[in-house]
């Protein structure tokens, strides 16, 4: 009996696609007993085609046109990695539209225009997946969707972006300041010449409002997620964060709660016998609690060449396996609900605080005042280290509404016994 071969082809050969055109080849052998059918790249997309001539073995495979894919009716799968905004959403909506199925690893995109996509490809019947969109070679997407979709998700908390983990993770264990962690992950090559997206947070958000849609059942965007990044964080922080019984990680956080979502991406003090405390250097990890299934955490390469092009190809071979048994676009959008997103102001957190200021007495109690005013309730108050006239001291806080502390920060700032704010980071847990 001859194979079955399903055509695909690849739009993007840079190290994501190189990654992918490396799994499918070393699969090839064993394709059909895994999946009943060959995938077989037919064309690639590239925008320099001497450059791109040297990473395959067949030259003939390359093109610069995307027209020629696109009203090729042998090719059933489109594996976008280009990345970008456009002409990468162009080109998938025409895909569809022509009753392709499409791949992409595109998290810029997912996060702004995921509903907008997800509908053209359930309008069409085909299939639109993206497990390497949110965690490289890390499985979430789909557990999310379906090993997790009898639970009613609660919390899905995460870290999410490699590049700011490794620069915390040196900070943490060689007491490394922010701007020497940064070059050398840059030097290593976990940081992109320009890191802004990553130690921003803009990265760990898009993943975020992905994770929050599927978890929730409700469109989020990027737009709503409240992002903050690392550069701000110091050693001393992180030393203080020890002495509390905590590390500090960037965090994404989506929480479903009685008045809407909250989602956001922030530097965090977390406990060091949360699991989440132990993921370190580059490797991600998500941690998700349902009312079900109780607490799962999935832990592994959330990016790089050859983790992400795992979920890439395990896409496309889940869609192989729909089409050879006639069942494509069985999940689409699942997003059926409208819930609110909570603005920033009406999130509770707890704050860890630390402040220079007159080393005198009545100073603690009239800060203590103003945060009391404000109903903000103090866990822990503690002296720290004396310079001449100045002291400083830490506070951490109960659960707080966010709109109150900030209310009671613009009038301790104001204060003239207080002299710097030297930082303010929130807490992660009750």
């Amino acid at each position: 009996m001859s194979e079955k071969v399903i055509k695909a082809a690849l739009l993007g050969l840079g190290t994501v696609g190189n990654g992918v055109y490396k799994v499918l080849n070393s699969q090839r052998e064993e394709m059909e007993k895994k999946i009943g059918a060959v995938v077989q790249v037919e064309k690639i997309l590239v925008r320099n085609l001497k450059k791109a001539a040297a990473k395959v073995e067949d030259p003939s495979l390359l093109t610069n046109d995307w027209k020629s894919i696109l009203e090729d009716p042998s090719i059933e799968i489109i594996i976008e990695v280009m990345g970008g905004f456009e002409p990468a959403r162009t080109y998938i909506l025409e895909a569809l539209r022509a009753g392709k199925h499409v791949v992409t690893a595109n998290k810029d995109l997912v996060a702004s225009n995921g509903g907008e996509l997800l509908d053209c490809a359930a309008e069409h019947q085909c299939d639109f997946l993206f497990e390497a969109a949110v965690a490289g070679g890390i499985p979430i997407i789909r557990p999310l969707k379906q090993c997790l979709a009898g639970n009613h998700i609660q919390e899905v908390i995460g870290i999410v972006n490699g590049t700011t983990n490794f620069i915390l993770t040196k900070m943490t264990q060689e007491g490394m300041e922010f701007s020497e962690a940064l070059a050398l992950a840059t030097e290593l090559g976990y940081a992109e010449a320009d890191p802004t997206a990553d130690i921003r947070g803009y990265d760990a958000g898009r993943k975020m409002a992905i994770m929050a849609s599927i978890a929730f059942n409700s469109r989020v965007t990027f737009d709503d997620v409240t992002t903050e990044g690392i550069t701000h964080i110091s050693a001393k922080d992180i030393r203080y964060a020890k002495e509390l019984g905590c590390l500090i990680k960037l965090l994404g956080l989506a929480r479903n709660t009685e008045t809407g979502i909250e989602v956001r991406v922030q530097p965090m003090l977390i406990s060091e016998s949360h699991p989440l405390a132990s993921v370190n250097d580059s490797f991600n990890a998500v941690f998700v609690r349902g009312d079900a299934v109780g607490d799962t955490m999935f832990y592994g390469r959330g990016a790089g060449e050859m983790p992400t092009a795992s979920a890439i190809v395990g896409d496309v071979f889940d869609i192989v396996r729909n089409i050879r048994f006639g069942c494509t676009g069985r999940i689409s959008c699942t997003c059926y609900k409208e819930l609110p997103v909570k603005k920033a102001d009406d999130m509770d957190s707890r704050f860890f605080l630390r402040l220079q200021v007159d080393d005198r007495p009545g100073v603690l109690a009239s800060i203590a005042s103003v945060l009391g005013n404000n109903d903000v309730s103090i866990a822990q108050m503690i002296q720290k280290n004396k310079d001449g006239d100045l002291a400083e001291i830490v506070v951490v806080t109960s659960k707080v509404r966010e709109g109150n502390f900030n209310d009671a920060m613009m009038i301790i700032e104001g204060m003239s016994v207080v002299h710097k704010v030297s930082a303010l980071i929130r807490v992660y847990g009750d």
